[in-house]
């Protein structure tokens, strides 16, 4: 196989984005492809049809590392983040999936695309979606789906890419109200070491965010999987009690609905950056593989990036 050429990224949520944007950086092609109709992956943001917006994933990132903490100047300079309450808690502008459209701009990326396929041969990788088509050839392949898709891509491809069946995730209801009154607490966001409400997040209260009172509720790992597989209906219904129950007060919403997360926070990760094979030119990377923050997402990508352009790179 000739060094150089495009590699594809699938998914588009920060540990892709960060890994196309470190490949564009070495001077190679890339592509991203994501089943969803945004990028942004769980850094994402639902309007209603009134308007009304919703950060229903990630709430906020924190930075602890050098090259984290660089980036997160970069997207506050470029108008794409900026701090949320305490010191170091950082949101997305106008929403969370901001700073993943502003590392992927200027990328190609193919949205509302689910790679079933992925196969090798003596020019390189081609990809085939769930509609039958085919892309290719690609050089490498980097894949940041959830730990559980990159297994199963991998299963049904008939590729052997050990590691990601390590990882595991707990899963989260998330719950979405515009109420027509206040919430009754001055905070930006509450949380709870106890069932069923882990969290409670006041929307308007982020920058940039328009004036209201819409509220995020997340719900504890553990009542999300046990109700993983109930109607939507019955979890709203239920979550809307909790949250009553929580505030010690009723609430009107004006909109409601709830979104699942199956793969919502890493609770066991690989412990390494990433995972890559010379051999093949395919890798992965996540938060799976370091840890649950969108920081190690962000890593991921980029130790991922690092291997392929090396790689690919080597001896021009």
């Amino acid at each position: 196989m000739a060094e150089g050429g495009t590699v594809a990224i699938l998914g588009a949520g920060m540990a892709g984005a960060a890994a196309a944007r470190r490949l564009a950086e070495a001077g190679l092609d890339v592509r991203v492809f994501d089943k969803g109709r945004g990028i942004g992956g769980r850094m994402a943001t639902r309007r209603t049809q009134a308007g009304a917006r919703f950060d229903h994933g990630a709430q906020f990132f924190r930075a602890k590392g050098e090259a984290f903490r660089a980036q997160c100047a970069a997207w506050i300079a470029a108008g794409v983040a900026a701090p949320w309450g305490v010191e170091g808690r950082e949101v997305g502008l106008p929403g969370m999936p901001a700073p993943v459209r502003h590392l992927l701009d200027g990328l190609p990326v193919s949205l509302e695309t689910t790679i079933a396929c992925i196969a090798r041969g003596d020019r390189g990788w081609m990809l085939t979606d769930a509609a039958g088509a085919t892309e290719g050839p690609f050089a490498a392949v980097a894949v940041t789906f959830p730990a559980p898709q990159v297994t199963a891509l991998m299963e049904t491809s008939g590729v052997a890419l050990p590691g990601p069946e390590r990882a595991s995730y707990a899963p989260c209801w998330s719950l979405l109200l515009d109420l027509d009154a206040a919430p009754g607490f001055p905070e930006t966001h509450l949380t709870f070491s106890e069932s069923p409400i882990a969290l409670i997040a006041r929307e308007e209260t982020k920058p940039g965010r328009a004036p209201g009172h819409r509220l995020v509720v997340h719900a504890a790992p553990d009542w999300s999987r046990a109700h993983l597989e109930e109607a939507r209906e019955a979890v709203q219904a239920a979550l809307v009690a909790a949250l009553e129950a929580r505030l010690g007060t009723s609430v009107r919403p004006t909109y409601a609905a709830v979104h699942r997360w199956r793969y919502a926070m890493v609770e066991s990760a690989l412990g390494h950056p990433c995972l890559y094979d010379p051999a093949q030119r395919l890798g992965a990377a996540g938060d799976w593989c370091l840890g649950p923050r969108i920081e190690a997402a962000f890593d991921s990508g980029r130790a991922l990036a690092d291997r392929i352009a090396a790689d690919l790179t080597f001896g021009r």
